[in-house]
């Protein structure tokens, strides 16, 4: 059964242990990259794809005659046709839930380096201010403790929910935001706007749908207080770019962290990148990508090929109800 890998490259440079994917079926083809132009070609005589980033549009999925099984090395699945894969009977699959402690560590980084300042002052080091200092210790920039501070988590699902538990660990209060346009309360939940006004740290882990896209824009900045740090490690729609960036330019928030951006790579620039203030953190997606996180990627990939290959449940997606 020929079955193709067509980024590897874009889960490993060389860490990840393979031995479950050779173990579910072999041999594999492991392409590092696929150019869009080759991704017909590299499937069209393929039984099972996987990919994590690469486009299999409806022209690729309808030339590879011979396809059983689409496997997403990711959770989210925009990156393929799943009406053309419906229309061939082929199931496509993803993995869930393997980043987690990945991402809430990733989290809690953002937030301690904006009660630490560590940016600042490793910068002062850098540029001799520590070795010129008058003092022992240069108290130029505002050192802040977690413990005691409020965190607003919207989204609670598992990521949310470890993250509130390592706030917690912090000694933080934790607020949990009710959906931005609920008419009630649930147990345990606090009004959206109500978390917007209270927070000194917001931090995003929903699902980005109709109802969340630019759940974060110019209304909630001003009801932000201006010291709030508003945090973004799940997808970059969630916040209006603009928004973010007039924001922090007006210092109408104390700061942002955000390790999305609305094109990756930002191959064409984006303005948030000459922001020039170190109250803007950005990492290049690279919250999920723990080698931990990314084995067990890997090893959920192989079980759901495993899986179909001997007809047990497996992580298959619906097509989305129209």
């Amino acid at each position: 059964m020929l079955t193709i890998f067509l980024d590897f490259g874009s889960v490993t440079r060389g860490d990840i242990d393979r031995t479950a994917l050779e173990q579910a079926i072999s041999p594999w083809t492991y392409h590092d990259h696929t150019p869009q132009e080759l991704v017909a070609d590299r499937i069209r005589e393929a039984e099972i794809v996987a990919s994590n980033k690469v486009l299999l549009d409806r022209a690729a999925i309808f030339a590879a005659k011979q396809l059983k099984l689409i496997c997403i090395a990711a959770t989210g699945y925009n990156n393929v046709d799943l009406a053309a894969a419906a229309e061939r009977n082929i199931p496509v699959c993803n993995v869930r839930d393997y980043a987690t402690p990945s991402v809430a560590q990733h989290t809690l980084m953002f937030m301690l380096n904006f009660a630490c300042r560590f940016v600042e002052y490793r910068q002062l080091i850098q540029t001799g201010g520590w070795q010129s200092s008058t003092y022992f210790c240069p108290l130029d920039f505002g050192i802040t403790e977690l413990a005691g501070k409020t965190l607003g988590i919207i989204g609670h699902g598992k990521l949310g929910t470890a993250v509130a538990n390592l706030a917690q660990a912090f000694s933080m209060q934790v607020l949990i935001a009710e959906h931005k346009s609920a008419t009630s309360l649930r147990p345990g939940r606090t009004a959206f706007d109500d978390v917007m006004r209270q927070a000194d740290f917001i931090s995003l882990h929903c699902p980005l749908s109709e109802a969340t896209h630019h759940v974060i824009s110019s209304r909630e900045f001003n009801l932000m207080k201006p010291s709030a740090h508003l945090i973004n490690t799940a997808r970059s729609a969630l916040i209006n770019e603009q928004d973010l960036l007039q924001a922090l330019s007006s210092k109408q928030i104390a700061g942002a962290a955000i390790d999305v951006l609305s094109e990756e790579p930002p191959v064409n620039g984006n303005p948030l990148l000459d922001y020039p203030h170190p109250n803007l953190l950005i990492t290049p997606h690279s919250a999920w990508a723990s080698v931990e996180s990314r084995q067990r990627m890997i090893n959920l990939l192989a079980a759901n090929i495993h899986n179909f290959l001997h007809h047990k449940p497996f992580n298959q997606i619906s097509l989305p109800a129209q």
